[in-house]
């Protein structure tokens, strides 16, 4: 994991190392409930990669849960984004603005996981 000190409000944890073993053990600190979803979906990518004889379903499973982690390992940026996908979800109003900040999060996050 790459150090990082960003003060009282800074992230949960240090962004980790792009491995499948460091993702796994950055969600279960924390975001333990979603271990069992990050061990599927690498079941299913180590699969369909030594089906299709392509390393893909491996990368996409690294970057999907490294940016996962990038935006969890910050509460309130995880929270926003929470908030965001609910204003989108329900309808109700204009989402552009959300549609735009979810990007920016998405954007900010892949950054910090130098993807």
């Amino acid at each position: 994991m790459s150090a990082q000190a960003d003060g009282p409000y800074g992230p949960l944890i240090p962004m980790p190392e792009l491995t499948p073993d460091a993702l796994r053990a950055a969600v279960a600190r924390i975001a333990p409930s979603k271990v069992p979803a990050l061990t599927q979906h690498l079941f299913e990518a180590t699969t369909n990669a030594q089906q299709t004889q392509s390393l893909a379903p491996l990368r996409a499973f690294v970057r999907s849960w490294a940016i996962f982690v990038a935006i969890e390992r910050h509460p309130v940026r995880a929270a926003r984004l929470r908030e965001l996908e609910r204003v989108v979800d329900a309808g109700e109003r204009d989402p552009e603005a959300a549609i735009a900040e979810i990007r920016e999060i998405r954007e900010t996050a892949e950054a910090e996981a130098d993807l």
